[in-house]
């Protein structure tokens, strides 16, 4: 295992980001610039990570934020919707807005000696959004489209009915998006209060990756990004803590006319500063990420050919994302699909994995990280991770070594402290089930 890893990690270590050649500088108004020089193409990518998410939502106008940011682009004091169009089609630029529980984020490319014209475009979406009413008419009625469709998706519904039990009176159980009751009365006037309350510098991360040099770049983000201030802006309140399940429940959800039932079975997992996290994404990877979806893939899908598809995802973020396997299945083969995952469970939190298996994904883990740092985009995604989670300038670096650091003995007791078969959340969606 250490002559593989180091062999790894020797291969990709003068690729990797590091305090010698990444700029970190705290802004006029305490925002977080980030920025490193890559000169193998004449682009630059652009990450702003904002503090306002769906968690700021009041819990009847859910899909609030979601909308604010879809709305950012749609007009401003200075420009119209088809000026900010045109200015990114006669660049060859990209701007797009997405939206989490904890952050909206404003991702953006171009070429290098555009680089300022982006910077104060995504300034001017960012400080004086107008949200024109025709506008947000427009985009609320295509958010009612899409969660028309996500309603009748069994994968997206059985997630729901999953979010209800894991995270009964929590935040987590509402997603972005909303709801369509919450998403019918909003107005544009929701849209502005909701911008002034919530946008502003506090804990604001940019990141700059590409062909500008680094204090350049920085500079620039100062210029148009150091002086936004907000005092309506306030601390967000601290996440309520997840109630432990104390039995295994289940919920069906029974959806018409379909060909296909999905399982999302799991519970609220660790956050990603969590002492537990690693082990935990190790252990989940030996579960069902690892080859042809590790050992959920293999006896569901591979020897039982029971799902069309069937893996495991711990999420991990500034809160307790959740650990929980996942699969599409025959309707007819629904119940037996549900009793393997969960004799996996059992297995796996009775006598966690093997050494092999810890040491195949130790070596995965440590070989794909310069393959996810390929690309500009892919380094300014591992910056903005890094600062989010206060892991260091240098924690690429070290990512080997804190990866092999990883005992068995961890990793059985991450599976034990959360994978405990008869204490999951069960939630399934499709024309068959036999309910709670």
């Amino acid at each position: 295992m250490h002559d593989r890893n180091t062999r790894a990690n020797d291969a990709g270590q003068g690729s990797l980001p590091g305090p010698d050649d990444v700029l970190r500088q705290e802004l006029p108004n305490q925002a977080i610039v980030l920025a490193r020089e890559s000169f193998a193409a004449s682009s630059v990518n652009l990450l702003v990570n904002l503090s306002t998410g769906s968690l700021d939502d009041p819990l009847e106008k859910s899909g609030l934020a979601d909308l604010t940011a879809s709305a950012l682009t749609r007009g401003t004091h200075r420009r119209t919707f088809q000026e900010i169009y045109e200015i990114l089609e006669a660049q060859g630029a990209m701007l797009s807005v997405g939206v989490g529980a904890h952050s909206t984020i404003l991702t953006a490319k171009g070429l290098a000696e555009d680089t300022e014209s982006m910077l104060e475009l995504i300034s001017d979406v960012l400080f004086e959004p107008t949200f024109p009413e025709g506008e947000v008419e427009l985009l609320r009625g295509q958010k009612l489209t899409a969660l028309a469709i996500r309603d009748e998706e069994t994968r997206a519904v059985a997630q729901q009915a999953f979010n209800d039990l894991a995270y009964e009176d929590h935040p987590y159980r509402v997603p972005s998006d909303g709801f369509r009751e919450t998403v019918v009365p909003l107005v544009s006037g929701d849209l502005r209060n909701f911008h002034e309350r919530t946008y502003g510098p506090q804990n604001m991360i940019i990141v700059v990756v590409g062909a500008i040099q680094r204090q350049n770049a920085a500079d620039l983000v100062a210029k148009h990004l150091g002086g936004w201030e907000n005092t309506h802006q306030k601390p967000r309140a601290d996440l309520p803590p997840t109630k432990p399940l104390k039995a295994r429940v289940r919920r069906d959800a029974f959806l018409a006319g379909k060909v296909q039932s999905d399982i999302i079975i799991g519970v609220p997992g660790p956050r990603r500063k969590d002492q537990d996290y690693l082990p935990a994404a190790l252990g989940n990877s030996a579960l069902g990420r690892f080859g042809m979806m590790g050992r959920i893939g293999e006896v569901v899908r591979e020897q039982a050919g029971l799902a069309y598809y069937a893996y495991s995802s711990v999420v991990g973020g500034l809160g307790p994302g959740p650990w929980q396997v996942m699969a599409g299945v025959n309707p007819a083969n629904l119940e037996r699909a549900i009793d393997l995952i969960l004799q996996e469970l059992r297995h796996v939190f009775s006598d966690g994995i093997t050494a092999q298996e810890l040491a195949d994904n130790q070596a995965n883990f440590i070989g794909r990280l310069p393959l996810r740092l390929e690309s500009n985009m892919g380094v300014a995604s591992a910056l903005m991770h890094i600062e989010r989670y206060g892991l260091g300038l240098d924690y690429y670096r070290r990512f080997a070594q804190e990866i092999s650091a990883v005992r068995l003995e961890d990793v059985h007791r991450a599976l034990k402290a959360y994978l405990n078969p008869d204490r999951v959340a069960i939630g399934v969606a499709g024309p068959t089930g036999k309910g709670d």
